[in-house]
């Protein structure tokens, strides 16, 4: 456990942090997969109104540095990939 007052203080910052962080990254994958499951079940339609949702998702994850941009990026672009090959 923490000694030194400073060292404290940041236990209790990065557990902050954390919950922020995993409610981001739940938000992006709940997108993503919601996504997903649109384009499998073939209801295009709906999947390109909920891209922008997942598109958001991602850059605001890429903006908190839960995934770095580029990863951000690729990501982006198979989802729309995927809405092109499927329509």
């Amino acid at each position: 456990m923490a000694i030194i007052k400073s060292a404290k203080k940041a236990i209790r910052s990065s557990a902050r942090k954390r919950v922020f962080n995993l409610r981001r990254k739940k938000t992006l994958t709940d997108a993503v997969k919601s996504f997903k499951k649109l384009i499998e079940a073939k209801k295009l339609k709906e999947a390109e109104k909920l891209l922008p949702v997942a598109y958001q998702a991602l850059d605001k994850a890429a903006k908190s540095g839960i995934i770095k941009a580029n990863t951000a990026s690729r990501k982006k672009s198979r989802l729309s990939a995927m809405l092109r090959k499927k329509a």
